[in-house]
């Protein structure tokens, strides 16, 4: 695949499909320079990045194995998610929130989705579109995924409070939440939505590369939020599935990880912080 395979977006940004350069059998979405999705043509199965493996893992423990799903997800990419859960859980039931049409038009031309996926993509503001989604989804989801960038960052409407309670009423008494978050040096914007997540559902952990949890390095962090106390068991077997290095907090460890953190308003909401140059960049 060329190079110049490439779309235009709103703000000007240009999203290109490039070949992966350690695995041919990959195709990256790439946002003015800043990788975003990994897709496997021939393999839904191969999630390339390390977050989005921890995110499978998850969505492996929910409910019975192959059992289908209602999952919304916050987020287009390269539909990576979405490829998974379809070829994983025949039968599967998924709506995508997604602001750039022409996104979804590129990928979805150049890297069609699996034969009899049911996946429904509604365009517009993730947080907008969180509370216009049907009544038929409230309370009825097994999963919902909240990975929303503009270029390298998360915008800051959706790492709020009052998103969070949006996202959460759509999932059932069962159901998961799992959102990705970037961050840095000390971790104080992904302490600030840990502490968020933690006040609109119960049981919270957090599953991150070891360095990143500690905040050494930028890197991300998977938060997995629940009503179900079942989460709690399943941490030992998603830290042993990897990618490892790997480390997951939850309980009376994340209380401590958190404290001091404020819960994030729609007044008080910021961007998550610009990685580092090269840090994401091909």
């Amino acid at each position: 695949m060329a190079r110049s395979d490439s779309v235009l977006l709103s703000g000007g940004r240009v999203a290109t499909l490039e070949p992966d350069r350690w695995n041919p059998a990959r195709v990256e979405l790439v946002v003015d320079g800043t990788p975003q999705s990994s897709v496997n043509p021939t393999d839904p199965t191969d999630l390339a990045f390390e977050y989005v493996e921890r995110i499978g893992h998850v969505i492996d423990r929910i409910g019975d194995p192959g059992a289908p799903l209602t999952a919304v997800h916050f987020g287009a990419g390269a539909l990576t998610i979405p490829r998974y859960v379809a070829w994983t859980r025949p039968g599967s039931r998924q709506q995508v929130i997604e602001l750039e049409p022409a996104l979804v038009d590129f990928v979805r031309e150049r890297l069609p989705l699996p034969r009899g996926a049911s996946i429904r993509v509604r365009y517009g503001d993730a947080r907008e579109m969180a509370s216009k989604l049907p009544a038929g989804l409230q309370g009825s989801c097994d999963l919902v995924v909240v990975d929303v960038f503009a270029g390298a960052t998360i915008p800051a409407p959706v790492t709020t409070v009052e998103f969070y309670r949006l996202a959460a009423g759509l999932l059932n008494e069962h159901g998961v939440l799992a959102v990705n978050v970037a961050d840095g040096a000390g971790l104080p914007f992904a302490r600030g939505q840990m502490a968020t997540v933690a006040a609109v559902l119960p049981h919270v952990a957090v599953l991150a590369e070891a360095q990143v949890m500690k905040g050494r390095r930028f890197g991300n962090l998977v938060l997995v939020g629940t009503r179900d106390d079942a989460l709690l068991e399943w941490l030992p077997r998603l830290v042993a599935a990897g990618p490892h290095p790997a480390q997951a907090v939850a309980g009376e460890e994340l209380d401590r990880v958190i404290r001091g953190a404020a819960v994030v308003t729609d007044e008080t909401a910021q961007p998550s912080p610009e990685p580092g140059r090269g840090i994401f960049s091909r």
